[in-house]
Formats: C-alpha cells, sequence, structure tokens
C-alpha cells in the first residue's frame, strides 16, 4: 500500500478533474488548509521525535535547516506548485519541463522516509490530492495537450513510490537515511507552514479554515 496509494491519489484526482472540470474555489483551499495542518503535525508527532532520539541534535538541525533551504531553490523553479501555487502561460504549448523536474525531485524526497515511518504516507497523500487537483487543472486549462498533461501527473505520481523504493534497496541511501529523513522534515516544514500562513488572506479571521486546521492536528494526532 506505501508504493500504491500514492499513485492512486495523484491519478484519482486527475481523472476527478477531467470528469468533473471544476473550478479553484474556497473548497479547494479549505482541502490545502487541511492537508497543511496534518501534514505539519505529523512531521512534528511522528518525525521529529524518531530523528532526535540516536543523533547529535545539532546534525540533524543542520539537515532540517537543509531541507527548508532545498525545497525554497526547487520553488524557484516550480514556482510554489507543491503549496497550490501553479504558473502556467495559457497561451504556451510548451510542456513545463522546469515545473515539472522540481515536482518530481520534491515528490522523490517525499518517498524517502515512508520506509522506516508508515504513518507518515498518510500525510503525503492528503497533501498530494489537492495539490494533484489544482496542477490539473490548471494543466488542463492551458495549452498544453491533454495527452501531455495526462503524461506529466502518471510521472508525477510515481516518484514517491520510487523513492520509498530507492530508500528501500540502495544501501547508501538507507545508511544516511536518519539524515535524509531530516532533510526530508524540512522539505515538509517549509511547504506545510506556507500553506497554513497562505490559507489565511490578508491575515483575516476565518472560522471555517481554523476549524479545519484545528481538525487536521486534530486527525494527526490520533493517527
Amino acid at each position: 500500500m506505501i508504493y500504491i496509494l500514492p499513485i492512486l491519489g495523484v491519478l484519482l484526482s486527475f481523472i476527478f478533474v477531467v470528469i468533473t472540470k471544476p473550478q479553484k474555489n474556497e473548497s479547494f483551499k479549505l482541502l490545502l488548509a487541511f492537508s497543511g495542518a496534518f501534514l505539519l503535525a505529523l512531521t512534528i508527532f511522528e518525525m521529529l521525535p524518531e530523528v532526535y532520539s540516536n543523533i547529535e541534535p545539532k546534525s540533524i538541525g543542520v539537515f532540517i535547516m537543509l531541507g527548508i533551504l532545498f525545497q525554497i531553490f526547487l520553488e524557484f523553479f516550480s514556482k510554489g506548485a507543491e503549496h497550490g501555487h501553479v504558473h502556467i502561460s495559457k497561451e504556451s504549448r510548451n510542456f513545463p519541463w522546469l515545473l515539472f523536474i522540481s515536482l518530481c525531485i520534491h515528490s522523490l524526497l517525499e518517498g524517502l522516509p515512508i520506509g522506516t515511518n508508515n504513518t507518515i504516507i498518510y500525510g503525503i497523500l492528503i497533501h498530494k490530492i489537492p495539490i494533484a487537483i489544482i496542477l490539473s487543472i490548471f494543466l488542463l486549462g492551458s495549452n498544453i495537450k491533454p495527452f501531455h498533461a495526462g503524461l506529466f501527473m502518471v510521472l508525477f505520481s510515481i516518484m514517491t513510490p520510487l523513492g520509498t523504493y530507492l530508500a528501500h534497496t540502495i544501501e547508501l541511501l538507507a545508511t544516511y537515511g536518519i539524515f535524509l529523513n531530516a532533510l526530508v522534515i524540512g522539505v515538509f516544514l517549509h511547504i506545510s507552514t506556507v500553506i497554513l500562513f497562505e490559507s489565511s488572506e490578508g491575515h483575516k479571521f476565518n472560522l471555517r479554515k481554523l476549524l479545519v486546521i484545528i481538525f487536521g492536528i486534530t486527525i494527526a494526532y490520533f493517527v
């Protein structure tokens, strides 16, 4: 299931968009806020205690900070697609290679800690669904051929399972797994906090979003 769930989450989201042709609206923003809270809480409840249990704390902190910086670097190319911002010219027919490569690297990294912490798969899945929906809406609404949009989503869907598989099979990745997990924690912390900060547009109080965020944290606590 750890290999199948991320693929199903992305592909079913794409199929949902193809069939229903939804527009970006408040419902997806609420789902995005829930996913950010859920992923952040799982990272803090599950992953942080694990990486700090046996290793010198400052070394772990360095890799967490590197993860944050690396995600910021990726977003220069993805333009923030990892947290729901997709900027694709509607006039361009060119395949968005920079977006694709940066998202694939991000998704590959997401898969690395799944083998040592199966619970985080739920956070990744909940994170992927709204992102895949928003990404699908933009891809299908652009001048990119539908076949290329579908290929984009298929390849994107297999990156997280590929990261999990590589972490299981490559000895070097297994040896330094704890530091790679710390790197991924940095990625998750950046992504989830940006989602939560952006969920309050103009820093206005929104009771529905606050309740959704509290619900996401509560569910993560009991997972």
